[in-house]
């Protein structure tokens, strides 16, 4: 049974931890600040979630996206984590932050089980005070005030320090849970209390009832009476585990509960194929068993027993005996707040230790096979491009059977769970691939002067020539929805630049992308580029993908203006190129004619309602009210079933008016449209620099100036004067296809085709030219002078 908890007037949690903390602070040493938990994560900006956990245990989860499935967690804290960073105290607010999520998860309904250090930690700050101040008492008496300075610290035995802080360490997590109306019980165990069977009875008995009233058992070795490590004494099989550091510890837990997910926080991100900080360390997603091999271990954390070597023993034997295990950072500022909550939710955080390998090769290994790839296509002769380009759209045509049977089945699956618009979309016809055919071909022409265009010359100096060209972005990512015809109007952009290329489609279209995707590889392969474009068909989350900025050098998202948006506010660190809102406008001027107007409203906004260039706003003068084009405009939109909104200036004007507009920035995507009155072609203006998207706007007139004036002022990637906004699309364009449109200001924006996946590089050719050479007793001067462009001849 799932338990909420709310409270009115609820502190947040740092206020309340602040005063208690500081009452239990070690007189003189070091209170926490405000500052010190201020980054702990508000209670709200934690969701609870209700998610079906219960679950038989006996084979670990095969998928991160199954973790949100672990009723019984165990979350070991490593000493990194709990301690400051000289190894004397705890990390107040680090604690404090991973007690809030352990509470969330909690009351979620799970089990939650701490396994911690810090004990140790906490007597070391008590004992070095109490040392400090008897030290300085007899020195005060026997030596005078000048003779403090001198006075040195012994070093303090770790069983001693352990005794000392055990109880202050319980007191302050009794404390913190308390403040989440969660009660924590302690238990101390030693290695014996597993090897006899009847105290590892006795300690199973007492971990179940605990779970069962609802209490978060916190765990640790009882460092006080432990013996020291037995260097022999580890992994003896699936059923024997020494105890000899809370790694072990962790894991024999883990196993012996039947827990669902172990947490190991470190102050490491994960596992690395080499030592962390070495400058091909990469950090390992997925860690099978057997891949020991290939990793190298570097030292020991700076505080506590283990190793990372311990912790991926410890892993590996608990992941053997049925617990899914993550090891992760529990100490990174930024991620601390909510590393145990975002692994749960299955994002990708650390290392995740699998028994099941995927059957293809995991999306890093795509990436930096279509960066390989994508650098051999661009070193192709534009010829051999254009030969791809065109084997491409032949293949489209030549198989459009196999293209349209797999194209039924996604639309037999997706029936009754799509809307009608993006079954639309989702559907595939012989025109439609006659039409890709064709725009294809239109790509593969335009591609003959795209890589490689010298764009500028300068004479820097003489023999000193400086070249401007054109080149690859590098690697792309398009995350597309219901529409498997984007798939190959993208890939053919890509080979066509020379970019590598990760496809991220929707799963209501995974029959027609593979199939689509398999056509695009068996193209790209006449000329040996066949890694170049990947689909990514892993259970690979998008956001998990944005994050992936030492791969992917731009992002394109295809889709709904809430894919874009999640897309803009996810990627860490890697440009998006998109809009997140298709907000278009038409103005109908008081000179505009009566038989364009009805014909342009009907095509922009009935023609298409879901696409992002459909009419969603029309602004009509004020003196064409009461008029016949006004109703002509009226019985059109009713005639086409188009609901009406009507704006405040609008509404004002009539007794019975069409609902009121909640909003004057809404994409319908649909039969719907908000009607609003301006007095003047400025006013028209302003109105949609402060309402719309900057996508497209028109207007409708016949008086030149007017027009001129609009097409200039009006701030928006696309302006239209007398046409639809429909037009505002990449095939329409004569681009052949488009990646996006684009609203941004920089780089590409409007229609984005082949120009806009294309970035510049400066090539400098010298004999032996210093810049001394250039200095003001030097003996060459700059000239500057600008070169003619070599013009290509493609016949």
């Amino acid at each position: 049974m799932l338990r909420y908890i709310h409270r009115s007037g609820f502190q947040p949690f740092s206020q309340r931890l602040l005063p208690w903390v500081q009452s239990i602070a070690v007189p003189g040493s070091h209170r926490v600040q405000p500052s010190a938990v201020r980054h702990v994560r508000s209670w709200s900006n934690i969701p609870f979630i209700t998610v079906p956990l219960s679950r038989a245990h006996g084979k670990p989860f095969a998928h991160r996206s199954e973790l949100k499935h672990a009723k019984r967690i165990v979350v070991k804290l490593g000493s990194a984590v709990v301690t400051r960073g000289d190894e004397c105290g705890l990390a107040l607010g680090r604690l404090a932050s991973i007690v809030e999520q352990v509470s969330v998860l909690q009351n979620q309904g799970r089990e939650m089980m701490l396994v911690t250090s810090g004990a140790v930690a906490f007597g070391k700050q008590r004992l070095r005070h109490e040392i400090l101040l008897s030290q300085s008492v007899r020195q005060a008496l026997h030596s005078g005030q000048n003779q403090l300075k001198e006075m040195a610290i012994p070093v303090l035995e770790a069983r001693a320090c352990a005794a000392a802080g055990q109880s202050g360490l319980m007191a302050l997590y009794e404390a913190m849970f308390t403040q989440y109306s969660i009660c924590a019980a302690q238990i101390l165990v030693t290695n014996l209390d597993f090897h006899d069977e009847q105290k590892r009875r006795n300690l199973n008995g007492t971990l179940h009832e605990l779970l069962r009233m609802n209490i978060v058992p916190i765990v640790n070795t009882n460092d006080a009476v432990v013996p020291p490590a037995e260097p022999n004494s580890d992994l003896q099989g699936v059923n024997v585990i020494s105890v000899k550091d809370n790694d072990s510890l962790a894991a024999r837990l883990a196993v012996e509960m039947k827990t669902d997910l172990l947490i190991v926080l470190s102050d490491v991100e994960g596992l690395f194929d080499s030592p962390p900080g070495s400058d091909d360390a990469k950090l390992i997603d997925i860690f099978y068993p057997g891949d020991q091999q290939s990793v190298t271990f570097g030292t020991k954390s700076r505080v506590g027993l283990g190793g990372m070597e311990a912790k991926v023993k410890a892993a590996l034997w608990a992941l053997q005996g049925g617990t899914s295990v993550v090891i992760a950072n529990g100490t990174h500022p930024k991620v601390s707040g909510h590393v145990i909550t975002d692994i749960v939710e299955g994002k990708k955080v650390g290392t995740f230790f699998s028994e099941v390998k995927p059957a293809g090769p995991t999306v890093e290994q795509q990436g930096e096979m279509a960066r390989s790839g994508g650098r051999m296509l661009a070193t192709l002769e534009p010829e051999q491009r254009a030969e791809i380009i065109h084997h491409l759209a032949d293949l489209l045509t030549d198989q459009r059977e196999e293209i349209l049977l797999a194209n039924k089945k996604d639309l037999e699956e997706a029936e009754g769970r799509l809307a009608t618009p993006l079954l639309k979309r989702l559907s595939l016809s012989t025109s439609k691939l006659n039409s890709l055919a064709i725009g294809l071909r239109q790509i593969a022409a335009s591609s003959q002067d795209s890589v490689g265009r010298v764009l500028r010359r300068t004479r820097i100096a003489k023999n000193l020539e400086l070249e401007q060209v054109t080149v690859p972005i590098g690697v792309l990512l398009v995350i597309f929805e219901s529409r498997p015809d984007c798939l190959p109007q993208v890939a053919a952009l890509a080979i066509a630049s020379g970019n590598g290329l990760l496809l991220k489609g929707g799963k209501e279209a995974a029959h027609s992308n593979r199939i689509l995707h398999h056509l695009t590889q068996e193209a790209l392969s006449i000329h040996g580029v066949k890694d170049a474009i990947q689909l990514v068909n892993t259970r690979e989350e998008v956001e998990d993908l944005c994050r992936l900025d030492k791969i992917i050098d731009l992002i394109i998202p295809r889709g709904s203006s809430q894919l874009v948006r999640d897309i803009q506010k996810a990627a860490k660190g890697i440009p998006v190129m998109g809009h997140s809102e298709g907000i278009c406008h038409m103005y109908v001027d008081s000179e505009a004619s009566v038989d364009k107007v009805t014909r342009l409203v009907r095509d922009s906004k009935c023609e298409y309602p879901a696409a992002c260039n459909a009419l969603e706003t029309l602004l009509i003068h004020r003196d064409l009210l009461r008029t016949p084009l006004f109703d002509q405009i009226i019985d059109m939109l009713r005639v086409e079933q188009v609901k009406i909104h009507a704006g405040p200036k609008f509404a004002s004007y009539l007794t019975f008016s069409p609902s009121e507009v909640k909003s004057l920035r809404i994409e319908y995507g649909d039969l719907e449209v908000c009607i609003e009155v301006v007095d003047s072609v400025q006013e028209a203006i302003d109105h949609i620099h402060k309402y719309g998207s900057s996508h497209t706007d028109v207007i409708v007139t016949e008086n030149e100036k007017t027009a001129e004036f609009f097409l200039q002022h009006v701030d928006s990637a696309c302006v239209f004067w007398n046409a639809s906004t429909r037009f505002s699309d990449g095939y329409r364009f004569g681009l052949g296809a488009e990646v996006g449109i684009s609203t941004s200001r920089i780089h590409a924006r409007g229609p984005v085709g082949l120009e806009g996946l294309l970035t510049t590089k400066w090539l400098l050719r010298g004999q032996d030219h210093v810049v001394s050479d250039f200095s003001e007793h030097g003996s060459l001067k700059y000239l500057h002078e600008n070169l003619p462009v070599p013009q290509r001849n493609f016949s």
